[in-house]
C-alpha cells in the first residue's frame, strides 16, 4: 500500500496501490500520515520525496469507499483519515519534494499545494473534479492554489473539474519542473539529494520561515471547506455523483 525506503536522507514515499491508480482509502491515508510524522521525528530523514507507482500518481478519494462512507452510518473510518492526512503535510517540518508520474486528480493534485519542489512526468494529468463531484474543496486549495498559481488558473482548476496537462501545469507555476517519464524520478531524486545534503537544522529553519506566514489561512480555509464538505457530501448532487460512477454512467445534474 506504501512503499518506503531511505538513501542519503531522502525517505522516499511511493503510493502503492496501483490496481486502484493509488487512491486513498482510510487505511492509505492512515499509512500515509503515518509516514509523514515519522520521517519528522526521524534525524536520519533530511527530506521526503512523494511519488506513486505504475501509471497514476493518486487518483484521490477512492469513490467506492467515499460512497460507503456516505451511505453506510456503521463504516469504520480510519485512526488519521483524510483531516489526519493534511495535517501530517501542514506540519511536515522537512522538505517535501513531489513527483508526479501520471495522474493526479482530488489530493493527487490539491497535495502540491503543500509541496516545496514538484516535478511533474510530460505525460501525466492533473484533475481537481469537487464540483464533479457534487462537493467542496479541500486540504486548502481554496486558499494555496490561488496563492501558487493565480486567481483566475485556480478558479479554473477548482470550478471546472477539466483536466490540467504538464504543460499547463508547468506554465501555471504548480509544477517546477516537467520531464519525461524515464527521467522523472532520477531528477525528483538529483534535486532531493542536493537539499538533503544541507544541515537538517537550517532546511527546517527554511521552510518554517516561509510557511508560517501561511498558516492561519491554511487554518481558516480548511475551516470553511470542511463546513462546506459536510454541508454537500451526501446531498443529492453528492449521491448523483457517486451513483453515476459505481454505475459506470455519467452523472446528471441538470437537475441540481
Amino acid at each position: 500500500m506504501l512503499q518506503v525506503s531511505d538513501e542519503r536522507r531522502v525517505r522516499t514515499l511511493t503510493l502503492d496501490r496501483p490496481e486502484a491508480l493509488n487512491a486513498f482509502n482510510e487505511a492509505l491515508y492512515d499509512a500515509l500520515a503515518d509516514a509523514l510524522l515519522a520521517a519528522a521525528q526521524d534525524p536520519d530523514v533530511a527530506v521526503v520525496l512523494l511519488t506513486g507507482n505504475g501509471r497514476g500518481f493518486s487518483a484521490g478519494t477512492d469513490l467506492l469507499e467515499m460512497h460507503r462512507i456516505a451511505t453506510d452510518p456503521t463504516f469504520q473510518r480510519g485512526r488519521h483519515g483524510f483531516p489526519g492526512l493534511v495535517d501530517a503535510l501542514v506540519d511536515l517540518p522537512k522538505p517535501l519534494v513531489v513527483a508526479v508520474n501520471g495522474v493526479g486528480l482530488g489530493i493527487g493534485a490539491t497535495i502540491l499545494g503543500f509541496a516545496d519542489l514538484a516535478f511533474m512526468s510530460s505525460t501525466a494529468r492533473l484533475k481537481c473534479p469537487f464540483t464533479s463531484l457534487g462537493v467542496a474543496p479541500e486540504a486548502a486549495s481554496s486558499y494555496l492554489l490561488p496563492r501558487l498559481v493565480g486567481r483566475q488558473d485556480a478558479a479554473w482548476m477548482l470550478l471546472s473539474a477539466e483536466w490540467v496537462s504538464a504543460a499547463e501545469a508547468l506554465e501555471m507555476g504548480l509544477v517546477w519542473r516537467v520531464c519525461e517519464p524515464d527521467d522523472l524520478l532520477p531528477e525528483a531524486r538529483r534535486h532531493a539529494e542536493v537539499l538533503a545534503s544541507r544541515p537538517v537544522a537550517s532546511l527546517v529553519a527554511v521552510k518554517r520561515a516561509m510557511t508560517a506566514p501561511l498558516r492561519e489561512g491554511i487554518d481558516a480555509a480548511r475551516e470553511r471547506e470542511n463546513a462546506a464538505f459536510a454541508e454537500l457530501m451526501g446531498g443529492p448532487a453528492n449521491l448523483e455523483a457517486l451513483g453515476a460512477f459505481a454505475e459506470g454512467r455519467e452523472a446528471d445534474f441538470t437537475e441540481m
